[in-house]
């Protein structure tokens, strides 16, 4: 019987190679990651262990990204303290205030890549499956142990496949894509699991959308969300300097616990309405929604793909006087990326604020944060009760394309109604 590529991954992680979903199994961590949120804990945690050794300083990376550039004194110190640890370990990948956003540099730069095993102090660490690599999030404790070890522990997941068929419409993004399925399953619906992309479909898809859809596979309480290794990925390794990953593919015999497929074809843009991911329905079926603020940005949508489909919507057109339009690239390069290709002066124009790197108001750090009974239509990856302020207020999930859509119209909106 073949194996899924999940699983090769964490057999080449670990000395336990016979093991079975539900077994608990050590593995070594090729990459640890941290930000502004996790960090401090753990460096509280980290310095009651051993010999206040970091397992190794090349293989760490800390990104303030989550309160910076600072809002207030108390995250000017959070930000202090990863600061004065990062310096006084060595740490080599150390992105201050204004690099952006951990799910978004890292990969960029190369830090992780195909086939790495990656541990990180954020639930949505579960990005990096798009390039073929197992990665998930865990506790701020736990981090503190692999920053000490270098190693951890791993329940094996059951393994769920996910097969896109045919080929979708212009507007169908990564989004659209999870949101469908966390709809199908619901946010339960692969608890501890591992979540595998694939089918013929996946052709159609770049590197953002897939990043996208990985990002929110922990929407449906994944352990994993991951694809496998293809000429898209290939590329995006090359340009990101990358040449020592390694490539995993499934075996066309590995056994699945379950498979979805997907007709693309009959995809329509999807927006989750307030107050889970799973509450997913087609774009249509909320056109009488209006809305008061759009956000395009954060570790879902934030890339310069997504910039760039925001702007083919936006381009030309102001955004209703109702609507406070929010821009908010995912990294300094993807600002300096969007600069050059004049899509700055297309969003701003159009009368969008545009925001430094971050994760704004994502959680409801800073950057937009939503006032009573206010409803906002955003491309971040949660949209809990009270994530982005007044717990009266609400938060529709949705792709690049359908949020510009909405800052243009002032209600909730298809791209193919305005572009």
């Amino acid at each position: 019987m073949g194996k899924a590529i999940t699983e090769k991954i964490l057999s080449d992680h670990s000395e336990q190679k016979d093991f079975k979903p539900g077994d608990i199994i050590d593995v070594k961590v090729d990459f640890l990651l941290t930000n502004d949120i996790s960090g401090p804990v753990a460096v509280q945690e980290f310095e009651k262990m051993g010999d206040g050794e970091l397992f190794d300083n090349n293989r760490v990376a800390i990104v303030l990204d989550h309160f910076t550039p600072n809002k207030d004194v108390v995250s000017a110190n959070v930000s202090k303290t990863m600061r004065d640890f990062a310096k006084s370990k060595g740490i080599t990948h150390f992105y201050d205030a204004g690099y952006g956003i951990e799910h978004v540099i890292l990969p960029k730069d190369g830090m992780v890549k195909s086939g790495d095993l990656v541990i990180g102090g954020d639930s949505h660490t579960t990005t990096y499956g798009a390039l073929g690599a197992f990665s998930t999030g865990v506790g701020s404790t736990d981090v503190a142990g692999i920053m000490a070890l270098g190693t951890t522990w791993l329940r094996v997941p059951e393994q769920m496949k996910f097969v896109l068929k045919g080929k979708p419409d212009k507007w169908i993004n990564g989004k659209d894509i999870i949101v469908y399925i966390i709809s199908k399953i619901g946010t339960d619906g692969a608890l501890g699991k591992s979540m595998e992309i694939t089918g013929d479909g996946v052709k159609y898809f770049d590197m953002d959308s897939r990043f996208t859809i990985c990002n929110m596979g922990i929407e449906a309480g994944a352990l994993n969300c991951i694809f496998n290794f293809d000429e898209i990925t290939e590329i995006y390794e090359k340009n990101a300097g990358v040449s020592n990953y390694k490539i995993y593919k499934s075996d066309e015999d590995a056994e699945y616990d379950y498979v979805m497929e997907i007709n693309l074809e009959e995809l329509q843009p999807m927006v989750a309405a307030p107050h889970m991911p799973s509450n997913g329905r087609p774009v249509t079926e909320l056109s009488d929604v209006n809305i008061d603020q759009v956000v395009i940005g954060s570790c879902t949508n934030g890339r310069i793909g997504d910039l760039r489909t925001a702007a083919q919507v936006v381009k030309g057109k102001k955004v209703s006087p109702n609507v406070r339009a929010l821009l908010i690239p995912g990294s300094r390069e993807v600002y300096l990326m969007a600069l050059r290709e004049g899509l700055i002066e297309i969003f701003t124009e159009s009368g969008f604020t545009v925001c430094s790197p971050s994760c704004g108001p994502c959680f409801g750090g800073h950057l937009g944060i939503l006032g009573r009974g206010e409803r906002c239509v955003s491309t971040t990856n949660r949209n809990f009760v009270g994530r982005m302020g007044d717990k009266s207020s609400e938060v529709y999930l949705a792709s690049p394309a359908v949020a510009a859509a909405t800052a243009i119209t002032g209600k909730i909106t298809s791209p193919t109604e305005v572009a």
